[in-house]
């Protein structure tokens, strides 16, 4: 994807869960606050589980769905039937918006297929270990390095504390 970066953008708890029954397995405010930051103005590409999750098309960001449910349709959406071609969507989105990433917003299926893909990760490390059903990629060391580290600061609507942490990939990988 020439001149547009893919971008991994996910909370994953200590243990790699990311999600649990279709929903996160916590509640983090301040982490949501920050996601909008990061994706805001950004074409979002997401599976199916993850868009039924949210229940409704993120505002300020073009809202892409990759699905193989051919009868599967929502308004204000971007339905396409497989990685490749959501890939395709979005980086004309972000080419048309200015933008220089697509941000990769889950869930664990479309996470694994897009790892090897992406050049960055934006990831909030949430100090808890909960149990669930969806897991993060591992991050190898020898394939990222992190580039910042920030402590989040818990508010009274944040069920665990949190640092965001963010990752570009190592110059000796592809």
């Amino acid at each position: 994807m020439e001149n547009v970066a893919l971008v991994l953008v996910a909370a994953v708890a200590e243990n790699g869960v990311i999600g649990r029954a279709g929903g996160l397995p916590w509640r983090l405010k301040s982490d949501l606050q920050h996601f909008r930051t990061l994706t805001f103005g950004h074409p979002v590409l997401m599976g199916r589980k993850t868009y039924q999750s949210i229940g409704r098309p993120l505002p300020g960001r073009t809202n892409i769905v990759v699905t193989r449910d051919r009868s599967f349709c929502a308004p204000g959406l971007i339905v396409a039937p497989n990685l490749e071609a959501g890939l395709e969507a979005a980086r004309g989105d972000a080419l048309r918006r200015g933008v220089d990433a697509i941000m990769i917003i889950g869930g664990a299926d479309i996470y694994a297929q897009t790892m090897p893909l992406a050049s960055r990760l934006e990831i909030t490390r949430v100090h808890a270990q909960p149990t669930g059903d969806a897991l993060f990629p591992p991050i190898a060391e020898t394939e990222w390095r992190e580039t910042a580290r920030r402590e989040g600061e818990a508010s009274a609507q944040d069920e665990a504390t949190f640092t965001f942490i963010s990752y570009v990939r190592a110059a000796n990988t592809p």
